[in-house]
């Protein structure tokens, strides 16, 4: 059985530590020269052909740095790429396919990034074969007999043209000045740039500096030039990361265009809905994150993505979650909620200098309840958000404690995650319901001799809902949770909102653009329509099904519910369910169950 053995090099701190691993090895003791140490930066390297998987190591290591896993003989052939000494590994690739988009889903750190950067002719594979460089040749002798190899051959011979939409589009003010318009009109060869922006809202943005653009514009900027460009390949490496729910259906309907003209297409993310929509087929990835990932063989949409739902791959027999997850069929009436009034609002106004205008409706808000708050970027959102906690600080005669995890994340200092933690939650810290029901999840203890500067976003997201949701609280505000958050995690977090909210008898507030996580933690919703940018209309809480019927309506989207995981689905445009929830005007949820299943793939 092979085992590969993995050292993270951010947590591997050999001059903080008194080389435990070395130290406490049965096999050194016994003159087995297993662990060695490197002699510029004195870290160690794990021999794992003589490693007997004993776990000593990683359980003696103070930074949890190491990470010893046992792997299926027949997986000992199929290493694609191994990121150095005691790397990170990946184990097979997905086939790409002409006319057919393929969605790849997983949790961050099983390699998707990675296999869209060999895809795109970025990164050479080495198979695991640690300071050697492959040739074209040993890659096209790897993939012999695969539908990989021509796929390798026409890419390298100059035949296939790829064009890859990278992960971070926060990077691109770094690498290319100018205005939209002049970025847009270098890299457009197909004459497409005005129709894509004006489809995607960027048009009246054509004259500004790319270096003031947000992150929801960067996306849609980098996404019209990656179509823009003519190409055999399109590589689209989480293209829903800072839209919103209308931005997103747009993009996707773009992404789903290519496959019309025989284009091979990519797509990595963590939206269920938005991979389920624009998806033909979907190729799992599982594993350990940053130890090692496996790809699975490509599936149905649908099918595929209930397998990752439910953790276990019958086709492979590999079971990578303990238990299956499952969302509510039917959505809790809000009426159950009216006797535990905690807190009311009247209708007002925020005025922002004149550029915006938001009007808020009255509402309530009961205990046990959350509200999700959905509508487009620029609509007030955030503003409503910070008018009620301004709202709760100045109510005079009432004791309302609120925690609130703001949009945008920054390091308040560069002190380690465990000080960081401790100063804001204090004797929390130490309790057994901290350590298994949030620090446990969201794997806070990988973290905590990690420095917020030194934190991805991904990271920096959970210490932060992890602090929003351990502090004793009224009212939990959270502005856009599930950002940098792959699918487990949006999950994770979805079921704590709701735990902390039932168990403390509190109420939240959720500002989400995934629908899958809205439909998950919310019981109520509050819809906000009006002008992005100009004036926003916060209209009153209202039951889930009215609230996404209202909201639905307005984008032109239909839901169903698959009967399998109960996840809501988007049916696919001008479809027969589609067409039939919009004459009854049943956009997201259809009373009958043996309806929802009609459009099947």
């Amino acid at each position: 059985m092979p085992r590969i053995a993995v050292i993270d090099k951010d947590l591997c701190k050999p001059k903080e530590c008194y080389r435990e691993c070395y130290r406490f090895c049965p096999l050194v003791k016994n003159k087995v020269m297993v662990i060695e140490f490197d002699e510029q930066r004195q870290r160690p390297i794990i021999k794992e052909n003589l490693c007997v998987g004993c776990g000593i190591c990683v359980k003696k290591c103070p930074f949890s740095a190491i990470t010893i896993v046992n792997l299926p003989e027949e997986l000992k052939h199929e290493c694609v790429h191994q990121y150095g000494i005691n790397g990170f590994r990946l184990y097979r690739l997905p086939p790409p396919r002409r006319g057919c988009v393929l969605g790849i889903i997983g949790p961050n750190g099983t390699g998707k990034t990675t296999i869209l950067k060999i895809l795109a002719g970025e990164l050479m594979p080495n198979f695991g074969m640690v300071g050697t460089q492959p040739t074209k040749d040993d890659v096209l002798r790897f993939f012999a007999g695969t539908e990989l190899q021509p796929y390798f051959r026409d890419l390298y011979s100059g035949k296939l043209r790829v064009v890859h939409k990278v992960q971070y589009v926060d990077i691109i003010p770094k690498y290319v000045k100018g205005s939209v318009r002049e970025l847009l009109n270098k890299v457009d060869e197909r004459g497409l740039w005005r129709d894509l922006a004006t489809e995607l809202d960027l048009i009246d943005l054509a004259g500004r500096e790319v270096t003031a653009l947000s992150g929801g514009e960067l996306q849609r900027l980098a996404i019209i030039a990656a179509c823009c460009r003519e190409a055999d390949v399109y590589l689209f490496d989480e293209p829903a990361s800072y839209l919103d729910v209308m931005q997103r259906l747009k993009v996707s309907k773009i992404i789903r265009s290519l496959t019309q003209e025989n284009k091979v297409v990519l797509v990595a993310e963590h939206d269920l809905a938005i991979l389920d929509y624009v998806s033909d087929k979907v190729c799992i990835m599982y594993g350990k994150p940053g130890a090692y990932g496996i790809a699975s063989q490509p599936y149905g949409v649908r099918v595929g993505i209930n397998i990752y739902l439910d953790g276990y791959i019958p086709s492979e027999n590999v079971r990578f979650r303990d238990e299956p997850v499952r969302f509510r069929l039917r959505p809790r009436p809000r009426e159950s909620l009216t006797a535990d009034e905690l807190f009311s609002w009247p209708p007002f106004k925020v005025n922002l200098e004149g550029k915006f205008e938001l009007n808020a409706y009255q509402g309530t808000i009961h205990k046990g309840e959350v509200i999700g708050i959905l509508g487009p970027n620029g609509i007030g959102k955030t503003t409503f958000v910070k008018a009620l906690i301004e709202r709760l600080s100045k109510k005079g005669g009432v004791n309302i404690k609120v925690s609130y995890k703001p949009q945008y994340l920054t390091p308040e200092s560069d002190e380690v995650v465990y000080d960081y933690l401790s100063r804001n939650l204090g004797s929390i810290m130490a309790t057994s319901w901290f350590k298994s029901e949030i620090c446990y999840p969201f794997m806070l203890e990988h973290l905590f001799d990690r420095r917020l500067t030194a934190l991805s976003g991904g990271e920096l997201q959970r210490v932060s809902i992890a602090c929003t949701l351990a502090k004793e609280a009224d009212i939990y505000l959270l502005d856009e949770p599930s950002a940098y958050l792959d699918v487990e995690q949006r999950l994770v977090m979805a079921k704590l909102i709701r735990r902390v909210v039932e168990e403390r008898k509190a109420a939240a507030f959720v500002v989400e653009h995934d629908v899958v996580v809205m439909d998950a933690v919310a019981d109520s919703l509050m819809v906000f329509s009006g002008e992005p940018g100009v004036y926003g209309i916060a209209l009153s809480p209202m039951d889930l099904r009215s609230g996404f019927n209202t909201f639905l309506k307005e984008v032109d989207v239909t839901f169903r519910r698959d009967l399998h995981s109960g996840r809501v689905r988007i049916n696919k445009p001008d479809s027969y369910l589609h067409r039939k929830q919009k004459s009854i005007e049943e956009y997201y949820y259809v009373p009958e169950r043996e309806e929802a299943e009609e459009t099947e793939e």
